[in-house]
């Protein structure tokens, strides 16, 4: 099937046959197994070891500094060399290093392969989403869009049952799952089908930079950034952070309830990305974005009056429900609004602004915690997305949107 094809004769509810897609989302996989598994192993690790407890997430952070700084270059990159160019060696260097944590004698070896582990993995998510938007268009792109959203959704909740069962033998052999990515690499080379696109023979860096600045500097975009922005220090900051606090320090739930009820967001989540396709024909985009945070809204309010552990399962189904229709929407418009040509370095910039919303989630949330207590945490968090919901309004109420968008 060649790429044209796909784009313009397979229908939304059917892309998930495309075998292009299948490949990219085998990529997305591999851009969060690295943090995605490292949970369940932390413990194990750290007694075999000898960490300190306050040390283990340096095991964490190790492998997410390469990201934040890796990402937007692995963009440029991109644009400048090629999609395979990057994706492969990043790709490669990613198994090799994390299943060469499987034989790290000591902490600081560890942390050192973790940080190379890292390198491999910048690129990934960035090149995944420029790899949708290269090979797809209109609602094909925002059906594309939803079925990976769907994947990660399933995988949030997959990776570490995985991960806590290969523990049980030893904390090493979560690191075999990287090995993963070796094949991915080959059905990369041999198989993935990637629209030829214009070839930059004078590369200028500093025009470079500047084209995606200009791009950037658009109403539009800037708004879709901030939704992307607020979405994520939600979800790191009062789901992921303080709803386990709530159950666990006010409701006495265990940290197999607690995975449970999470795993319930993570369906959640992949449930509504994978009907995402569906609601174009009702809601546009910008709708579904603007509702989003409606329903975080009610999650956050909701969740301090909540006396019962098995009811933390409503906000969490309501996070995963709002993930579903903003993540995708927001990474489909986004790809529609970028530049054929530095497609990959202004998605580079919307994963790199995407990590750091990670980090500023939980650090956020902690000062409302330190301040208000931890129904401050959540009042602050419905606060913050009823705020976020009234600048969305107004950003995207001024202009019409153009129609090849399908924004408005």
């Amino acid at each position: 099937m060649s790429t044209s094809s796909g784009r313009k004769h397979r229908s939304p509810q059917k892309i998930y046959t495309d075998r292009n897609l299948q490949i990219v989302i085998g990529i997305a996989l591999m851009a969060i197994l690295g943090s995605g598994s490292i949970g369940p192993v932390l413990p194990t690790m750290a007694d075999a070891l000898d960490i300190p407890h306050e040390q283990i997430g340096l095991v964490i952070t190790a492998f997410v500094i390469p990201i934040a700084i890796g990402t937007p270059i692995s963009g440029v990159l991109a644009d400048r060399f090629g999609r395979k160019q990057i994706l492969i060696p990043a790709l490669i260097l990613f198994a090799i290093a994390g299943a060469a944590c499987v034989f790290a004698p000591n902490f600081r070896t560890l942390l050192e392969l973790r940080f190379l582990q890292g390198v491999g993995a910048a690129p990934l998510e960035s090149l995944a989403l420029t790899l949708i938007s290269d090979l797809y268009s209109g609602n094909m792109l925002t059906a594309a869009m939803g079925l990976n959203a769907s994947v990660i959704g399933i995988s949030l909740a997959v990776y570490p049952v995985i991960s806590g069962g290969l523990t049980s033998f030893g904390w090493q052999y979560p690191f075999l799952l990287p090995l993963a990515a070796i094949p991915i690499a080959l059905l990369a080379i041999f198989s993935l089908q990637i629209p030829k696109l214009p070839q930059q023979e004078d590369f200028n860096l500093k025009s470079y930079l500047e084209n995606i600045g200009h791009s950037i500097n658009n109403r539009q975009v800037i708004g879709l950034l901030c939704a992307v922005v607020a979405l994520f220090i939600l979800l790191f900051g009062p789901y992921f952070t303080y709803i386990p606090i709530v159950a666990s320090d006010d409701l006495g739930a265990s940290a197999v309830t607690i995975g449970i009820i999470q795993a319930g967001m993570a369906l959640s989540l992949a449930f509504v990305s994978s009907q995402i396709a569906l609601f174009p024909e009702y809601l546009s985009e910008i709708t579904l974005i603007k509702v989003s945070f409606v329903v975080y809204t009610l999650a956050l309010i909701i969740t301090p009056v909540l006396h019962n552990i098995w009811l933390l399962f409503i906000p969490s189904a309501l996070f995963g429900a709002a993930h579903g229709m903003s993540f995708p929407s927001t990474q489909a418009l986004l790809g529609k609004l970028a530049p054929e040509e530095y497609r990959a370095g202004f998605m580079a910039v919307n994963a790199t602004v995407l990590s750091i919303a990670q980090g500023l989630g939980p650090i956020l949330a902690g000062g409302a915690f330190v301040v208000w207590g931890i129904n401050g945490v959540f009042v602050g968090g419905a606060s913050f997305a009823v705020v976020t919901f009234l600048l969305l309004s107004r950003i995207f109420a001024k202009r019409p949107e153009p129609k090849s968008s399908n924004i408005g």
